[in-house]
């Protein structure tokens, strides 16, 4: 399959670039250590040199790229450390949006939309048995409810930053989820994780900053054990993004 980009005159080439090279490089096509040389990617993606440099900037920012001494970059791996720490930024990150959204107030627009998702996941974890396609509702509505606390901070230093904080496939609000998906108990971990969205949500509707931000950061947590656990089961670790960047050592 070719990797090059389709012209889209409503987004720019860098963008377009940068989204091109994230998806191979969590995809693993583009090997943790590996050497990314801009002329392989212009023949590869079909863009200029410009676009390609601009977006490996952006992805050494994200974290996915780590620039070489002699110029150039390399895909960057993690550690068991790394992982655990991106996951505590992002779970710091929620509760402070958490807390900042239940002290300012959240418009009834956005309360609305948040009691929504919460209602399409409980109907998702009706059944006993979660099939293929409600998982992937799950994932889905999960990312949006995440994406509303975002927005319900107010604050658009915070969601900056939550939104970088997220980029590395590990440390975002359904990166363990996937590995999760076939456990024999993968539901019972999705109820826990919707109870407390539902006691989040309810912290900040009766604006209760300090217990909407403690039971956000405690939400995080089971991206902690779901990263255990994955570690441990091979089958798991393939359903992760990016899992092939991830480098096997004892935490410092």
């Amino acid at each position: 399959m070719s990797a090059k980009l389709d012209d889209d005159t409503g987004t720019s080439q860098t963008v377009r670039v940068q989204l091109k090279l994230r998806e191979l490089i969590v995809g693993g096509e583009l090997k943790a250590g590996s050497r990314i040389a801009e002329l392989t990617l212009v023949d590869l993606l079909g863009a200029s040199r410009t676009p390609i440099r601009m977006a490996l900037v952006r992805l050494q920012e994200e974290g996915l790229l780590e620039a070489l001494p002699n110029g150039g970059f390399a895909v960057k791996d993690f550690s068991e450390a790394d992982i655990h720490d991106a996951i505590e930024v992002r779970g710091t990150l929620e509760g402070l949006a958490a807390r900042l959204a239940a002290e300012r107030g959240v418009t009834s627009v956005l309360l609305a939309e948040a009691r929504d998702c919460i209602a399409r996941i409980d109907e998702l974890l009706a059944q006993p048995e979660l099939s293929e396609d409600s998982f992937n509702g799950y994932v889905e509505q999960n990312g949006r409810f995440h994406d509303l606390l975002s927005e319900m901070a107010g604050s658009d230093l915070v969601a900056r930053q939550l939104e970088r904080a997220k980029t590395l496939p590990f440390a975002s609000p359904n990166g363990f989820v996937l590995a999760r998906s076939t456990g024999p108990d993968a539901r019972d971990t999705l109820v826990v994780a919707q109870a407390q969205h539902r006691a989040v949500l309810d912290a900040i509707v009766q604006r209760e900053g300090a217990r909407a931000e403690s039971l956000m950061r405690e939400h995080a947590r089971i991206a902690h054990q779901n990263l255990r656990e994955a570690l441990q089961s091979h089958q798991s670790l393939q359903r992760l993004p990016g899992a092939s960047l991830i480098r096997r050592r004892a935490t410092r």
